[in-house]
């Protein structure tokens, strides 16, 4: 059973939040980007998984900022109050929203964390924009890349139950089948992430990293430290990729026990203290 999590969280009351637009380059039309801004301190940016929202981290937001940090966490476009084109996206583009906040805020570098599939954007921040990231958290995150000699497909494993969690065509006990097999550790309870889905950042960010080849961003540049934050039973991850490629000296591992690729809903207080003191050390 979750050792530091309730066993059905709430949603807490929203933090604050702001608006911020603008025209990204070589495109005709506005982006509105909604970001949840709480804290004081050295800066943490939280990229939230697929289809999701930032609220997702609001326990763990609430960790760092009582441990000293100042946490951003804008929403993807379609998600919330982010707007903008949809279509023909890659990882540039969302990487592109995540960097027009932490200028607008005059952040400087911060620590990126990417739950899941906000790893990809956070290294392709990380990539396009080095002076933004002094380091990257990849939190459940699948790598983009695979093992010597596997098979496998990268991002491939059990897709159709991380695109069922959250197809509103499907019945609830269809969903929560899903959730259960691709989100959630035994013993969890998979009904707190049944709501909290949006299809339309599901298909734009699902076509980004199809239109994005994995060298884009796979690394996150070439020197920001790394902090491979894995779940014990991640069903959807491949684990340990990430510094057999690119070395011990660049890539932490972390474990965090009794969670699965939900993470943050399982174990918000490993989640949270394994950032800090990697945001810590650097």
């Amino acid at each position: 059973m979750p050792t530091d999590a309730p066993p059905h969280p709430a949603r807490r009351e929203p933090p604050a939040s702001k608006l911020l637009s603008y025209r990204p380059r070589d495109s005709n039309g506005t982006v509105q980007i909604e970001f949840h801004d709480q804290g004081a301190g050295p800066v943490i940016c939280i990229l939230p998984s697929l289809a999701r929202s930032g609220r997702d981290y609001d326990v763990v937001a609430k960790l760092l900022c009582e441990a000293g940090f100042r946490v951003l966490r804008p929403e993807p476009r379609g998600v919330g109050r982010s707007r903008g084109p949809m279509e023909n996206l890659d990882m540039h583009d969302f990487a592109a929203d995540v960097a027009a906040v932490l200028d607008h805020e005059h952040t400087g570098p911060v620590v990126i964390v990417g739950h899941a599939w906000g790893s990809q954007p956070a290294r392709a921040l990380a990539a396009d924009r080095p002076d933004l990231v002094r380091g990257i958290v990849m939190a459940a995150a699948s790598a983009g890349k695979l093992p010597p000699g596997s098979t496998e497909k990268p991002y491939s494993r059990l897709r159709d139950a991380i695109d069922g969690a959250g197809d509103p065509s499907l019945s609830q006990a269809e969903r929560l089948a899903c959730l259960r097999k691709a989100f959630f550790a035994p013993g969890h309870d998979p009904s707190v992430w049944l709501d909290g889905w949006f299809p339309a950042a599901h298909e734009a960010q699902g076509r980004a990293r199809e239109n994005t080849p994995i060298d884009d961003y796979f690394s996150g540049g070439k020197t920001a430290p790394i902090l491979d934050l894995q779940a014990e039973h991640d069903a959807v991850v491949i684990p340990n990729v990430m510094q057999p490629l690119l070395g011990e000296r660049r890539v932490t591992v972390r474990v965090i026990r009794d969670a699965g690729h939900a993470m943050a809903p399982e174990q918000p207080q490993a989640m949270s203290a394994a950032i800090a003191e990697f945001a810590r050390g650097l």
